[in-house]
């Protein structure tokens, strides 16, 4: 976007568009969740649409209740919204699942530990990415794992087994 205030016009329209765009997570747009009504576009005030129109013919009155009534229905869009959020999540979740290699660890595997870059024992571009071997310990619920030393040490902090992986001989 252009910083200069000049161009204020451009940035709104990007704000419209953002708020307007019904999204996949929800199924709703922003601007209907909070206000319980479609926005109406620029275009549609050149070029009525049906919806204009309508609400053109309305008395004040007979406008005020139709507000009203969809404000009431707004808390029913918004739990809508929540259940389409839930089960785009389950999709989601599905999918990526279907991609992911289960891998199963047991007490007395080797396994080699993943260097992260914030950690110390980074040395550069060139330095390797994995360290070890380490022996699995123990196997926690959730992929977590408990560590020893080849020597026999424990670890006192579990590792999390996707930043591991088994070491062959």
């Amino acid at each position: 976007m252009i910083d200069n205030y000049k161009h204020w016009h451009e940035k709104l329209f990007a704000l419209l568009g953002y708020r307007t765009i019904v999204r996949t997570s929800t199924g709703a747009t922003p601007y209907l969740l909070v206000y319980a009504t479609e926005a109406v576009l620029p275009a549609e005030v050149e070029i009525p649409s049906l919806r204009v129109i309508q609400e053109a013919e309305l008395s004040n009155a007979e406008w005020v209740k139709n507000r009203y009534e969809q404000l009431m229905l707004i808390d029913e869009k918004r739990m809508n919204a929540v259940c389409h959020g839930q089960l785009y999540q389950n999709r989601m979740a599905r999918a990526f699942n279907k991609k992911v290699k289960p891998r199963q660890f047991k007490p007395g595997q080797l396994v080699l530990k993943r260097i992260f870059p914030h950690q110390n024992e980074t040395k550069g571009k060139f330095a390797p990415n994995w360290q070890g071997p380490y022996m699995v310990h123990r196997v926690l619920t959730g992929g977590a794992l408990i560590l020893a030393e080849m020597d026999g040490e424990v670890w006192p902090k579990p590792i999390n087994a996707d930043a591991v992986k088994r070491y062959y001989i």
